[in-house]
């Protein structure tokens, strides 16, 4: 309860006002100067939306990649094989030819830890069926890349050993490949598509992964290792057959660190590297980019986040640069009020009420606007929209925060007003 016009005891016209009604005054006083108070609100507003958008989108993109790497397994390795030199440049990871398949076999077999492992190449190309064509990702693997990978074929099967040993021209399509080259709802399976002028007969169709911003999952096939090594890629390896990757599954995800040990002395024994060599492959765990990555998306948001906040301390300068015009503007007003016995407390109440109208409007508004660009950016990225509650409560308080500091300097200046002199400005 605030109490106004208490300044008026000498006639004995003291009456308390309820907040709510200082508040609807305040309100109705702000709506007079529709223009001035819009404004004055946008950088409540900006502050506070980007306060929640940011933070939305930062915790939407990191449970999006955190749900697809576990979807891939977190209790599997990825052994990538050593970077190429060109000169003096240094390729990416997985350009030199280090790794092989029999690389793979040797795992399986020495490697106790290691309960499954599927070794793959991967090359872009282009793939043509009756006139639609794609660019899309190949990926040449083996029998065991379903199960350690856990996607499966929604739609007929995955290719045989049989097959895998007579490098037979068979394709299992990812969803978005099939919804690219064919009509909706025709069979694929049986069909011929050509990759790089070669033709292969559709035998199945992946079960849909999902995508994550760019990374689309579903846009890619799979077709068998000899067959790539043969036809795509060509075998380049000094011995065996040469591999991007290999991924190893462990029993569990508890037994991921003795595999990575046991691992790593049978290729470096099977690359003669011996110290102080370093290694010509490199693992990589998932749960350490998982670890990693929520860590480093974590650091992100928190830091724009921070950006974000300094334009709600820009907001509060607009509020306190506006009511302190405000106060100059109604300096004859303060005096008749003050005049008919209106206390300081009353007219300090007075501009508090202003300042905290136009932080919790601001706040509303800018609450709305981020969960509205939080929403909007999830459905076109393509990650989960999630809204968190403590960023909206930490937005708004905030809000409020930054009104009712920016409020008591122009509220207290215009409470402390000689009547008399208030009386005789222009």
């Amino acid at each position: 309860m605030f109490k106004i016009f208490k300044g008026f005891s000498k006639a004995k016209n003291t009456r308390t006002v309820p907040f709510l009604e200082i508040l609807t005054m305040a309100a109705e006083t702000l709506w007079s100067n529709k223009l001035r108070t819009s404004l004055t609100m946008l950088g409540v507003i900006i502050g506070i939306s980007s306060v929640i958008a940011i933070t939305s989108v930062g915790q939407g993109v990191q449970k999006g990649v955190e749900q697809q790497i576990q979807a891939l397994g977190t209790d599997v390795i990825q052994i990538l094989a050593g970077a190429a030199r060109s000169g003096n440049v240094r390729q990416g990871v997985g350009s030199s030819s280090t790794l092989t398949w029999e690389d793979a076999k040797a795992i399986a077999t020495q490697a106790p830890s290691a309960q499954m492992v599927s070794a793959y190449l991967q090359r872009s190309a282009q793939v043509v069926y009756a006139g639609q064509n794609t660019s899309t990702t190949i990926y040449g693997t083996d029998l065991n890349y379903p199960e350690v990978r856990n996607t499966h074929p929604q739609q007929g099967r995955y290719f045989t050993q049989e097959e895998l040993d007579t490098a037979a021209q068979f394709a299992i399509l990812g969803p978005t490949v099939q919804k690219t080259l064919f009509d909706q709802g025709a069979n694929v399976i049986g069909e011929r598509i050509r990759i790089q002028g070669e033709a292969y007969e559709v035998i199945g169709i992946m079960e849909p992964k999902g995508s994550q911003g760019p990374m689309d999952r579903d846009d890619q096939i799979f077709i068998p290792l000899t067959t790539m090594s043969k036809r795509l890629v060509g075998n380049n390896a000094l011995v065996g057959v040469s591999v991007n990757g290999i991924l190893v599954k462990g029993a569990n995800q508890e037994q991921l660190e003795a595999a990575q040990f046991q691992v790593t002395n049978l290729l470096r024994l099977r690359h003669n590297i011996y110290p102080p060599q370093a290694d010509d492959f490199r693992l990589t765990n998932q749960a350490d980019i998982v670890s990693t990555f929520t860590s480093v998306v974590g650091l992100f948001t928190v830091m724009v986040v921070a950006i974000a906040g300094i334009s709600l301390v820009v907001g509060g300068i607009g509020i306190a640069n506006i009511m302190l015009v405000s106060v100059v503007e109604r300096t004859r007003e303060i005096g008749i009020r003050k005049a008919v016995g209106a206390t300081n407390s009353a007219i300090l109440n007075q501009f508090l009420a202003e300042a905290i109208v136009i932080s919790i409007v601001g706040g509303c508004i800018g609450m709305t606007v981020g969960i509205l660009l939080a929403f909007i950016a999830s459905s076109i990225f393509k990650f989960p929209f999630i809204i968190s509650f403590l960023s909206i409560i930490a937005g708004f308080g905030l809000s409020l925060t930054v009104g009712l500091i920016a409020g008591v300097i122009p509220a207290r200046n215009a409470s402390k007003l000689d009547p008399i002199t208030a009386l005789r400005s222009d």
